[in-house]
């Protein structure tokens, strides 16, 4: 079938469906904090307000920004424009502007009152936080982008920024960026101070992390406010010979074996329970964990993976494994942020002003999983890129009809009670939204 091509100036979007997501945020009352913020001003007259520049951003993150450049995906949507009720849309530079004016004193007085005023919307106690740290390669300039531990690009300048993670509702709890040359633990103290702060009155029931932050002065700070910890033990030599010297194991399957004792390093004043989990290789071949370095000349621990975890739980051994396995979630976060969300590509030259522009995508994130639990009523994860083409990738286009105005959506009868209902269900929905722990 040859096609002929024609125009129309009907005013049509893509997005239509991002209306949802508009609508839930107006039910939480977004403007209201947005207006308590001390946001920087544009500087001119003619700019766009901050407000604008916000709420225009994150809507471009959810329809599949993940640089600035892609941010020009919502500029040309009048219907995006209308919902919004913006007078015109902004660029791209628009936007690296306005980051560029925060730095880190502007950033602790935004997004402190921001997160909390969030987790205020969130009735949950009791939780896990999982902390980890990743990797942002760049190619440019940047401040901050230095060489260190980068091991899908070694010799890269990157970033190595902090994150903090509610595993029951699966969130965002703090973001911090930090030069590439930066260790894992590096600030970590402070870090979870503005966690902590971040999240208000909630009750931290459990904290987990990962090797880099086998530390001395974790372990301290996690004992000193009575929170209970299981956090992955790095294979010192010490740690070795505690292993090599156990014949205490519990066969919990074929392959699989467990320990439980006291560790006391030579930099501690007390001793710590250890969980020792032991894996047979032919038996579990996709097996976790490290041969044992010391001993590899000795054939049977060349058979063996280890992990080692230390906890002041008083759960059982098996639990404390299961528990430190779930951890493995925050990974996936970090994986969503960064190929869903351009977690690791909105950068500007400022450092802090990339953390800011972080920091508002970690806001769309959220956001989008509150959406996922209260408006899909559903605790299944679907992948942003799902629920993108899924739901918000709707044709649709804005008419009037006496003093009303209509949205018309482009969806197949099948697709239109379902729709209906997702409608019915941000008008219905009401903070604070509660979270079985």
């Amino acid at each position: 079938m040859d096609l002929k091509i024609d125009f129309t100036d009907k005013e049509i979007s893509p997005w239509s469906g991002v209306y949802l997501l508009k609508k839930m945020l107006d039910r939480m009352e977004f403007d209201e904090i947005l207006s308590a913020l001390n946001l920087p001003e544009t500087g001119s007259n003619r700019g766009y307000h901050p407000h604008q520049l916000i709420k225009q951003f994150i809507t471009s993150v959810w329809c599949g920004a993940n640089k600035f450049e892609h941010t020009e995906v919502t500029r040309q949507d009048e219907v995006i424009r209308q919902f919004w009720g913006f007078d015109k849309m902004a660029g791209h530079k628009s936007f690296q502007r306005f980051f560029s004016k925060f730095d880190l004193s502007k950033n602790q007085q935004v997004f402190t009152p921001l997160y909390q005023w969030f987790f205020n919307k969130l009735q949950f106690d009791n939780f896990t936080l999982d902390v980890d740290s990743t990797i942002h390669t760049r190619y440019g300039s940047q401040e901050g982008a230095k060489k260190g531990y980068n091991p899908k690009k070694p010799g890269r300048l990157s970033h190595h920024p902090l994150m903090a993670f509610i595993a029951d509702c699966k969130m965002v709890a703090n973001y911090w960026q930090r030069s590439g040359d930066a260790y894992t633990s590096n600030n970590i103290e402070s870090f979870l101070d503005d966690t902590f702060e971040k999240l208000g009155k909630k009750k931290i029931g459990l904290f987990r992390a990962d090797s880099g932050f086998y530390d001395k002065k974790v372990f301290n700070y996690l004992e000193k406010k009575s929170i209970n910890y299981i956090i992955a033990a790095r294979m010192y030599a010490p740690i070795q010979h505690n292993i090599a010297s156990r014949h205490n194991w519990l066969k919990m399957a074929d392959g699989l074996e467990i320990a439980d004792t006291n560790y006391k390093s030579p930099n501690w004043q007390d001793s710590k329970r250890m969980i020792i989990i032991r894996q047979y290789v032919p038996t579990r071949p996709k097996a976790t964990g490290r041969t044992l370095s010391l001993f590899k000349d000795e054939g049977i621990y060349r058979k063996y993976r280890y992990s080692c975890f230390i906890t002041n739980l008083n759960l059982p051994a098996e639990q404390i494994w299961t528990l430190y396995r779930q951890r493995a979630d925050a990974e996936n976060r970090i994986k969503e942020l960064k190929y869903d969300f351009g977690s690791s590509s909105f950068n500007v030259n400022g450092f802090y002003a990339t953390e800011a522009a972080l920091n508002f995508v970690m806001i769309a994130y959220n956001i989008i999983s509150l959406f996922r639990q209260v408006v899909l009523n559903t605790k299944v994860h679907e992948q942003m890129k799902t629920l993108r083409y899924k739901i918000f990738a709707i044709g649709g286009y804005i008419i009037q009809k006496g003093n009303q105005r209509i949205l018309k959506l482009s969806l197949d009868m099948k697709r239109r009670e379902w729709f209906t209902g997702l409608w019915m269900n941000t008008n219905n929905i009401k903070a604070p939204f509660i979270f079985d722990s």
